[in-house]
């Protein structure tokens, strides 16, 4: 059954994940390094893990599978994600699948070594109405193809 998993802790879109789950009837499970409140639903777990380096990651890895969501800005954790078969979006709405994940991969590797080169690279914009309106569509769409295909 379709699960979404939340790499929650610097997600900015809960209350909208919240939301369209509590419409579909949607397990939702949050994972985060730290406690977190979350709505007062059987449906809505938060794992704590360790505030390891990329302890949060791995757990979603180890518990998501093909068909699941993951809801993260986390360009790595995106690839081995959709490396399961798991559909992806970012908090903007955009989607990470197989056809996009190497030109992302290469992107976010060039602008890592801009940034140790001392090269000056803008970090990400602050997420806006649309921005977030984005996500609600994208995040609406991914769930109905879903639902289609089982």
């Amino acid at each position: 059954m379709l699960h979404i998993f939340i790499d929650a802790d610097a997600c900015p879109v809960k209350p909208e994940i919240y939301k369209v789950a509590k419409r579909y009837e949607l397990d939702v499970t949050l994972v985060a390094n730290s406690w977190m409140r979350t709505p007062d639903r059987k449906q809505i777990t938060l794992e704590v893990v360790g505030d390891g380096f990329d302890e949060a990651d791995d757990w979603i890895v180890e518990h998501v599978k093909a068909f699941d969501i993951v809801i993260t800005a986390d360009v790595p954790l995106a690839d081995r994600c959709v490396k399961k078969e798991a559909c992806v979006l970012s908090p903007t709405g955009r989607v990470f699948d197989e056809d996009n994940m190497g030109h992302i991969l290469a992107t976010r590797d060039l602008l890592t070594e801009l940034r140790a080169a001392g090269e000056v690279t803008s970090g990400p914009k602050p997420l806006e109405q649309r921005d977030r309106s984005r996500f609600l569509q994208e995040f609406d769409r991914v769930i109905q193809m879903i639902k289609r295909k089982h």
